[in-house]
């Protein structure tokens, strides 16, 4: 069953952020803050896809052989490398999803602020703070701070000395830290979106479904962990290693795999970048000449709302889903 589930999770992972990525990248919209975040929680998240290909990888040419193998897998460079991309892509998937959470409630706050926008050369300074972080933290256990040589699967799992028990400790916190910001976050998105005169109308609901989805993920990834490492931390485990190997599989890779999908691949921007691309290979020519139809008429009614209206927003252009809004850009003006 393990065996299965780590092959069918890593293809996901791979497949659908290695497909944002290339959108994304190839995409004629410009380059903004939101597609900037997502560029890089895709590159986190397919480094968490490599790492299960690695372990899947050794696990299949070794199976039911492991004994013979272990000593030259867990001390080898192998290990050391599986080690330290699943923890450069957790704190960094960590950190970027706290940052996209921040910048989806910023802008909806201060949407009549233009001064207060966060520009993309202030996200590219906040980004290479966390490469810097994320690259630092997964060092550590080269470098002698816990190892990642303990189990099989190349976690920093060393807890005999202090300065180990600190290391895993501040991980964990952090982690829960940022897990706190995004639900206080998106709490807070949903109630600035929500129309006060009405009650729980249709698009209320779906955007209260659609955090609740994000939050669920980010909880069912963190929490299971985070318990047990805890425990483990103070040297008092509460599952064995060969059940923690199962926990392992099942929810530290969850956000990874989900994350492509529910922040991209089922927005509806992303699927407009999607067909525009496939497009210039001759596909979907009809579906994209609705959405450039759609650009058209949203850009004509921008500029009469921008000349001829008032220049204070209306009521509903506040009112955006952090999931539709998410890498929205004016279409040139040569639609």
């Amino acid at each position: 069953f393990l065996r299965v589930l780590i092959w069918l999770i890593n293809i996901l992972a791979i497949m659908g952020n290695v497909t944002v990525l290339f959108v994304l990248l190839t995409s004629r919209y410009k380059m903004t803050v939101p597609r900037f975040l997502m560029c890089n929680l895709s590159f986190a998240d397919f480094c968490m896809g490599f790492y299960l290909l690695l372990i899947a990888s050794v696990d299949s040419q070794t199976k039911g052989q492991y004994y013979n193998h272990a000593i030259d897998w867990q001390t080898g460079s192998g290990c050391s490398a599986a080690g330290f991309f699943t923890v450069f892509s957790s704190e960094l998937s960590v950190y970027t999803l706290t940052v996209i959470t921040l910048e989806r409630w910023h802008t909806i706050t201060y949407a009549l602020q233009l001064d207060q926008k966060l520009r993309l050369r202030h996200a590219i300074l906040i980004m290479l703070g966390g490469w810097l972080f994320s690259t630092l933290i997964a060092t550590l256990p080269l470098v002698g701070v816990s190892n990642y040589m303990k189990v099989s699967i190349c976690l920093p799992m060393d807890v005999e000395t202090t300065l180990s028990q600190v290391y895993i400790l501040t991980i964990l916190i952090l982690n829960v830290v940022a897990f706190t910001i995004i639900c206080a976050c998106y709490i807070k998105i949903y109630f600035a979106v929500q129309n006060p005169e009405l009650m729980a109308n249709n698009k209320d609901t779906k955007i209260a479904k659609k955090m609740a989805v994000l939050i669920f993920t980010d909880f069912t990834c963190m929490a299971p962990i985070s318990f047990f490492a805890i425990s483990a931390a103070f040297k008092v485990p509460l599952i064995t290693v060969t059940n923690s190997k199962v926990l392992l599989v099942l929810f530290y890779p969850v956000n990874s795999c989900a994350n492509p999908f529910l922040y991209a691949i089922f927005t509806k921007a992303f699927q407009r970048d999607f067909f525009l691309l496939l497009s210039k290979f001759g596909c979907c020519k009809r579906r994209v000449e609705l959405y450039r139809r759609k650009d058209f008429v949203a850009y004509t009614s921008n500029c009469k709302n921008g000349f001829t209206g008032s220049n204070k927003p209306s009521q509903s252009t506040l009112k955006l889903s952090p999931l539709q809004c998410q890498y929205t850009t004016v279409p040139d003006k040569t639609c």
